[in-house]
Order: C-alpha cells, then structure tokens, then sequence
C-alpha cells in the first residue's frame, strides 16, 4: 500500500479517523485557503469557506474512492464551497456576481491580511474581471503552480481547453495591465 492509501485507510478508520484528519487539516489548510482566498477576496469568508470545505471533507471521505489523488479531490471540494458562498452571498445582497467580486477587490486595501501593494491590487483586480472558469484556471495555474493534468481533474475538463482558457486569461490581463481594457 502506498503512503497516501495508508493515511486514507487512516481518515476512514473510526479509531484513527480524528488523529488522522488532524494531520489532513495541518498538511493542507494553507493551501486550501490561499486557494479559497484567491476566490473569494476576504479572509473572513475564506476561513469559513475552509471551515466548510473540511467539514464536507470530513463528512464525505468515506465516498472518496480514490479515482484522484486526495488533494485534488479536497481541492474540487474547496472549489465548489467558494463558488457556492459567492452565490449566497450575491443573491443575498441582490447584486451580480461581478459585482460583488468588484466591491470586494474594492475594499481590499483595507483587509489587514491583504499584504499587496497598488500593483498586487490592480493585478488582483484585472484577475477579478475574468470569466469565471477563466479566473478558476488562471489562479489554480499562476499561484498553486498545478499542472494542467490537475486542473483537468478538479474542475472534470479536458486539458487542451484548459490550456486554451489559461493563455486567453493571461493575455487579459496583460491587457488590462496595460490600459488596453
């Protein structure tokens, strides 16, 4: 049995199931939640989307058949928590999901966890103004460094669209860098 089918046994054990998913929580909490922060801009609703994500984690692992590695198979999840709370939270505010997103880049340079200047800000803000599977791939791609072959799995896509929708985003938003909106 290999390591990561050791500590799935582990997660599905009612004896070491806690121990267990102490140790899933430590291992990827961080990247889970810049993962989840890069969607939904605060910190406030990124620790409650993680909070979320690890329940459902922790509730369902017991389905996980291991089609997928464990962490693509949390990073779906974490996805799927993120894009759910900005919908709750647009309908509940009565407003458009981009404009929601654009009222939180808004409010960034006040987030005492944002630690980006102006430019870091204008990059954040050109990201926010794609699509949002382009958003999706581009963050997954730029910041968590996945391959392709990865990002296929989380979001259940083939990778040549993949890659199509990474080089559209990244030449957005050099545009919009650039002035050129």
């Amino acid at each position: 049995m290999t390591p990561e089918a050791l500590f799935i046994a582990a997660l599905k054990d009612e004896e070491t199931r806690e121990a267990a998913f102490t140790k899933l929580v430590q291992r990827y909490k961080e990247r889970l939640y810049f993962h989840i922060r890069r969607m939904v801009i605060s910190h406030e609703d990124a620790d409650d989307v993680l909070q979320e994500t690890f329940i459902k984690v922790f509730k369902n692992i017991g389905n996980f058949k291991g089609e997928s590695q464990l962490f693509t198979w949390m990073y779906r999840i974490a996805t799927h928590q993120a894009l759910d709370h900005l919908r709750k939270q647009s309908q509940k505010k009565g407003i458009q999901h981009q404009q929601l997103l654009d009222t939180k880049i808004d409010q960034l340079h006040a987030d005492l966890y944002f630690d980006g200047d102006a430019a870091m800000q204008k990059f954040q803000k050109a990201i926010v103004q794609l699509p949002e599977r382009q958003r999706l791939i581009f963050n997954m791609k730029y910041f968590d460094d996945l391959k392709f072959r990865e990002i296929a799995q989380i979001l259940d896509c083939s990778e040549g669209g993949l890659k199509a929708s990474y080089h559209h985003a990244v030449k957005k938003i050099k545009c919009y860098l650039n002035g050129k909106e």
